[in-house]
């Protein structure tokens, strides 16, 4: 047992902005530094929310309603955090998770224009205020990461049957709304948010990645071990 709680790190942006290939990337380097990683997603994350997340994705679900939507995705998250989160973290694991409250924000609070404060009060009672000590945006060019993530969608339902092609069916109206919402918050939480150009080439992303997290985690640290 340890007495000294992990780290819980973040990524976010528009599906198709290379977060999960980032998110896995770092997994391996600080893996490689002997720290005890807990890589993780949402919605998901645990036996219960993957079976919401199949809800919640499916193509077959688009008459959802925006504020069951939000709600379903809370009812994820609270699991998420119960059964998994909290425990690692009370571990002394790192946990990297693909998406948190942010999304909640962006996706149902700004794309479904349901607005930011309901989504934050639900984050108030359901997560008991559970904040990331780093959140990684990645700042992507909203129609080009949409495309890829329909082309991915579309390879990954022809390949093995699963559809997860639901928010991907949007307008462009919607995913800027998204954009605009994922701005909002960065520039409101500039201390935990950093803002990364995934425009840029993934190798050089992955780099300035590797290199914030240290800075801010493991630079004293090292230091002490000196």
């Amino acid at each position: 047992m340890t007495s000294r709680r992990g780290k819980f790190i973040t990524i976010e942006g528009l599906d198709g902005s290379g977060k999960s290939t980032q998110l896995n990337r770092l997994a391996e380097v600080l893996a490689a530094e002997g720290i005890d990683i807990v890589l993780t997603r949402e919605p998901g994350g645990t036996l219960i929310g993957d079976r919401v997340r199949s809800l919640l994705l499916d193509s077959r679900t688009s008459g959802l309603s925006p504020w069951a939507e939000l709600a379903l995705m809370f009812a994820s998250r609270a699991q998420h955090i119960d059964e998994l989160i909290n425990p690692s973290l009370a571990a002394g694991k790192w946990v990297l998770c693909d998406r948190f409250t942010d999304s909640s924000e962006a996706y149902q609070g700004g794309g479904r224009q349901l607005g930011s404060a309901p989504v934050l009060r639900l984050h108030d009672t359901v997560c008991r205020n559970l904040q990331p000590d780093l959140t990684i945006y990645m700042d992507s060019d909203v129609m080009n990461s949409v495309r890829r993530a329909r082309r991915r969608n579309e390879r990954d339902l022809a390949a093995d049957g699963s559809d997860e092609n639901r928010f991907e069916q949007e307008n462009r109206e919607f995913f800027q709304r998204v954009y605009d919402a994922y701005r909002v918050i960065a520039a409101r939480e500039p201390h935990r948010v950093l803002v990364v150009d995934a425009r840029r080439n993934p190798d050089v992303v992955h780099r300035d990645i590797v290199k914030a997290v240290r800075d801010r985690f493991l630079a004293s640290a090292q230091g002490r071990s000196r």
